[in-house]
């Protein structure tokens, strides 16, 4: 009886936690998967399809447990790089997983809410970008909360006088995320959509393989720019995060 009171009382904990984490970021069908972690992260998984935002634009479908399990190792050592107070200064606390995660019909890797501290991440997403997506994705959350530091006139600035960025990321066909082997200050074809995700996919490879980054400065004066731009202004939110 005492352990039948026991299970009892551990469900309907585990409940009313999912219920209370409901309503403070307002996704629907969610479950704990991990709670205790050295920088405070929640982490929380999709336990069925859904569809939320304007219009219900967002839609991602429930995860394969046993995928997550496979996959979380490695999300977990990425997301480890960043300490509590820096994630409380960029308001990221819950990590929802889920899969197929699509925004107004266009399939995304990640999808950033800094009003709810909430990061949506789709853990099928293409193997070889996974891990720069995580970090490309917490930039636009660091660009969300400290916009002063990355003035993208600024940014923009750098470039040739002869390039222009598209109107906006989703109506743009720069969508390719392989590493340009003559860089022209743009690491990757996605980066020439516009200046924030020009920026996030440089943090993006600061963050995984820096090594190519500096390798790439030196023989691209403009990319050498944005590098030390994007360097000094983080340092700015914490000296410790590269």
């Amino acid at each position: 009886m005492k352990i039948l009171f026991l299970f009892i009382l551990i469900f309907h904990i585990s409940y009313v936690n999912a219920d209370e984490i409901y309503n403070l970021i307002k996704i629907p069908n969610l479950e704990i998967y991990k709670l205790k972690n050295n920088n405070n992260i929640r982490y929380l998984s999709a336990k069925g399809n859904f569809k939320i935002g304007v219009n219900k634009n967002i839609a991602c479908s429930k995860v394969n447990i046993n995928n997550l399990n496979t996959k979380f190792s490695l999300i977990e050592k990425n997301l480890n790089r960043y300490n509590f107070n820096f994630l409380n200064k960029i308001k990221l606390k819950y990590i929802v997983f889920c899969e197929n995660l699509f925004i107004s019909e266009i399939n995304t890797g990640g999808i950033p809410d800094n009003k709810n501290r909430t990061l949506i991440l789709d853990i099928n997403f293409n193997e070889k970008y996974f891990e720069r997506m995580i970090h490309h994705e917490i930039f636009h959350m660091i660009q969300n909360t400290h916009n002063e530091y990355f003035d993208e006139n600024k940014f923009s600035s750098f470039n040739q006088s002869s390039f222009n960025y598209t109107e906006c990321s989703t109506c743009s066909d720069r969508l390719n995320l392989d590493l340009y082997e003559k860089t022209d200050g743009f690491l990757t074809e996605y980066s020439k959509s516009i200046p924030s995700e020009d920026m996030a996919e440089i943090f993006s490879f600061l963050m995984t393989d820096r090594e190519t980054i500096e390798n790439k400065i030196n023989s691209d004066k403009i990319l050498y720019k944005k590098v030390n731009f994007i360097k000094l202004n983080l340092a700015k939110i914490d000296e410790n995060i590269l």
